[in-house]
């Protein structure tokens, strides 16, 4: 897969609504449904954090402004650069909500309800969390789950992602 297509998959999953453009309430509802599925409240720091990340971001990726991201918009903006100035801490703040024993991992069920919560299906998320459990001892860390996020974005090519974005039967 090129990375212009792994762009079309995660800009399809912020587009919640499918309308074509990732709005800044979209796009800033993310870390709530993170916090909301790991039991965390508003009044919690990590979901502070993961707001405030968040909020860069969306300031980042919409280029002129106007509260609407496009898939332009977006294609134009994802990439290494963008991962590391703001994306790979937005990321890391979900992953931060999700990890409930605050561990530096995440379990299947951690995993699971955390993409789920981000527009996953929980069969692709289980699939996915075998890609990146590649010891097979039943934890994903933070380093493993980010750089691969950043190489879905920057190349195309993910075993997490692949399996996020692919249809699987029981």
């Amino acid at each position: 897969m090129d990375s212009r297509t792994a762009k079309a998959h995660i800009f399809a999953m912020l587009d919640v609504d499918g309308d074509g453009v990732v709005s800044r309430q979209e796009y800033l509802t993310r870390p709530a449904r993170a916090a909301a599925v790991s039991g965390r409240g508003g009044d919690d720091p990590l979901v502070a954090a993961a707001h405030a990340a968040h909020e860069r971001v969306y300031a980042s990726m919409d280029a002129d402004g106007d509260g609407r991201v496009t898939f332009e918009e977006y294609a134009t903006w994802a990439g290494a650069e963008s991962f590391e100035e703001v994306c790979r801490a937005a990321l890391g703040s979900l992953f931060d909500l999700a990890d409930t024993d605050a561990d530096g991992a995440l379990d299947r069920d951690e995993f699971t309800r955390l993409r789920e919560a981000l527009g996953n299906p929980a069969d692709n998320a289980g699939a996915a969390f075998d890609a990146l459990d590649t010891d097979g001892d039943g934890r994903v860390d933070r380093e493993a789950y980010l750089a691969s996020i950043r190489a879905y974005v920057t190349g195309g090519a993910s075993g997490m992602a692949e399996a996020l974005h692919t249809a699987h039967s029981r």
